[in-house]
């Protein structure tokens, strides 16, 4: 796809990969919306670029994902690319730790990582569909590959996204609306908390591949151990879930 002249709504775009893709698209000539939780991170954002257009909402919330559809639809009816990126990642032992006994965590990390991506496509298809080089870009994880046994939750609900990005490409193959999906390894942000991620890919040569592929119109991208893992056998999955699981 091309990287100028869209219109993007990027969800979790305050931070992180969804931060790194926005400033990729802003720097390409797009037009973009960035959405988070955190109102100081958006603030943050329009400081450094003061076209960039921000709105705060709860994507674990159904009605915050259709008052964003709506106030997209009548503020920025042209957007033609959804980012689904927004995501949280938590750590537990289901058996061991107190908090895993706490269904409002869970349910919030479902929420946001996987109810959202599917209400939010199913909300914008018909938006989408009006628009020229429209596309739908979905942000799993290596995780949904090979899952890590300290974030379960975390790990199936990538899983799943995969599986529904799979699905969401063969039904919308026909209407001119790509479906792509971005599979980042452990990248150097603050997912899970600050500084768990510290030994993970630099988030600057991660964006730079993972747009760079993009462009080059690629409808599933990886990087470093991700990309290995997105093309493994299921032999080869089951010796990383193994290595990394020790």
């Amino acid at each position: 796809m091309n990287l100028a002249g869209n219109t993007v709504l990027i969800t979790g775009g305050g931070s992180g990969i969804g931060w790194a893709m926005a400033e990729r698209f802003l720097k390409a000539g797009s037009d973009v919306i960035i959405c988070g939780r955190r109102v100081e991170k958006l603030q943050e954002a329009q400081q450094q670029y003061p076209h960039l257009r921000t709105h705060a909402c709860d994507l674990a919330d159904e009605a915050d994902r259709v008052a964003l559809f709506e106030w997209v639809k009548r503020e920025v009816p042209q957007l033609n690319v959804l980012v689904n990126n927004a995501g949280i990642q938590r750590r537990m032992h289901l058996a061991n730790d107190e908090h895993a006994q706490d269904w409002s965590g869970h349910r919030q990390e479902i929420a946001t990582n996987f109810d959202a991506p599917i209400h939010l496509a199913t909300l914008f298809i018909p938006l989408l569909r009006e628009q020229p080089n429209a596309a739908i870009i979905n942000v799993s994880s290596g995780l949904a590959f090979a899952p890590a046994a300290f974030a379960p939750v975390y790990s199936a609900t990538k899983a799943a996204l995969h599986s529904f990005t799979l699905s969401l490409r063969h039904q919308l193959a026909q209407t001119g609306i790509q479906v792509i999906e971005i599979v980042p390894p452990a990248v150097n942000t603050d997912l899970g908390g600050a500084g768990l991620h510290t030994w993970g890919a630099p988030l600057n040569d991660f964006a730079d591949s993972i747009m760079q592929r993009v462009a080059a119109g690629e409808l599933e991208v990886g990087y470093g151990t991700s990309e290995t893992r997105r093309n493994a056998s299921r032999q080869e999955l089951d010796e990383f879930f193994n290595q990394m699981n020790k």
